[in-house]
């Protein structure tokens, strides 16, 4: 990102968090989301690594090891210094958060490294600015934005090929594997999340990890899957029957449910538009659900109807009962009917949507 990029993204974050004189984001073994959307960092772990952001500026400290990478990728906009071993680092920080109200992100900071970071700073005041960051992420800017779609079409992509790949007898670890090689032949640097593949009655559980189960013939296969690129995410679902005979009941009845399914996912996307309640959405698609074939299929569909995706999956609010969060443009979401049979198997069509002011646009 450019200098340009970084300080309108600082300078949002501080739009929601009011009453705040400087937000410290420290990273933990692992980088905090909010970290990766301010600096744009593509490289390097950057593990302990403090970015404190004023709202004109921002200072990243960093070890020796990820020094050179935060130098040679960052603009100007972002002061890089070297926490080094004598600890002269820790003054600097202290000086910049000495009589300041602090902005911690507590959804991410372990309690551990708050009280750590308290006592070494001596820090008198905080507050909690993950509703703040978490506002800022969920408007996408057009950077975001062509991140997010080029994720998209890998997933499509590889959802198209991986078709080659079903064959008698794989296992559902094996597809998985394939999916995932495919995508990073396509371009994607990481999954979004643990590729799930489902065969037959796992297709009824939402969340299973795939295993060793084999591929048989009359199978549902349900894989949900998604890229990275340049740290943002895709997550994509879709359903297919394995080589089944066409006029057997079984085959109807399965071929009958993704229908639904995807009958379902329409009514939703077609109602989408500014202004609009999560809730409402999410109300379309399991209303149609339920009252399908007579309630044959009523309260099969067991969870939200999406989520905002981002630098994270899971992103933020998106589509579910309880949600009064107003519909903005330039969100993207998730939308992902589906229905979960416990011993027959399951169906799931997700796609990621971007809203606009025209309604909703299919990524």
């Amino acid at each position: 990102m450019d200098e340009n990029e970084i300080t309108l993204r600082i300078k949002k974050i501080f739009s929601y968090a009011k009453n705040t004189d400087i937000i410290l984001l420290m990273n933990t073994g692992t980088a905090d989301p909010n970290f990766l959307y301010v600096t744009g960092l593509k490289s390097g772990l950057f593990e302990y690594s403090y970015l404190i952001l004023e709202k004109n500026k921002a200072t990243l400290f960093t070890s020796s090891l990820e020094y050179e990478t935060a130098v040679e990728s960052l603009p100007k906009a972002v002061e890089v210094v070297l926490m080094d071993m004598k600890g002269e680092f820790r003054s600097k920080v202290s000086s910049i958060l000495k009589d300041k109200i602090i902005g911690i992100n507590e959804f991410f900071l372990p309690v551990g490294l708050y009280n750590l970071l308290k006592k070494r700073y001596s820090i008198k005041e905080t507050t909690d600015v993950s509703q703040a960051l978490e506002k800022a992420r969920l408007i996408k800017d057009e950077v975001e934005i062509s991140y997010i779609k080029k994720a998209v079409s890998i997933t499509k992509w590889a959802m198209l090929m991986i078709q080659k790949e079903f064959k008698l007898d794989i296992t559902e670890a094996e597809l998985a594997a394939k999916f995932d090689n495919l995508s990073a032949t396509l371009g994607s640097s990481a999954p979004s999340f643990q590729t799930i593949v489902c065969f037959g009655k796992n297709a009824a559980l939402p969340h299973h990890f795939p295993d060793n189960t084999k591929l048989k013939k009359g199978d549902m296969i349900l894989i949900d899957a998604g890229a990275k690129v340049n740290n943002y995410c895709s997550d994509m679902t879709r359903t297919f029957i394995f080589d089944a005979k066409n006029n057997s009941e079984d085959y109807k009845a399965k071929e009958r449910m993704i229908k639904i399914v995807k009958e379902a996912q329409v009514k939703a996307i077609r109602a989408i538009k500014v202004g609009a309640k999560g809730s409402t959405i999410h109300n379309i698609a399991a209303d149609y659900i339920n009252t399908a074939d007579d309630g044959y299929y009523k309260d099969k569909f067991t969870h939200a109807l999406g989520h905002s995706i981002g630098i994270e999956v899971h992103d933020g609010p998106g589509f579910s009962p309880g949600l009064t969060q107003l519909l903005k443009s330039n969100m993207i979401i998730t939308v992902e009917p589906g229905i979960y049979i416990p011993g027959f198997g399951g169906a799931r069509i997700e796609d990621d949507i971007i809203i606009t002011k025209n309604g909703a646009e299919v990524l």
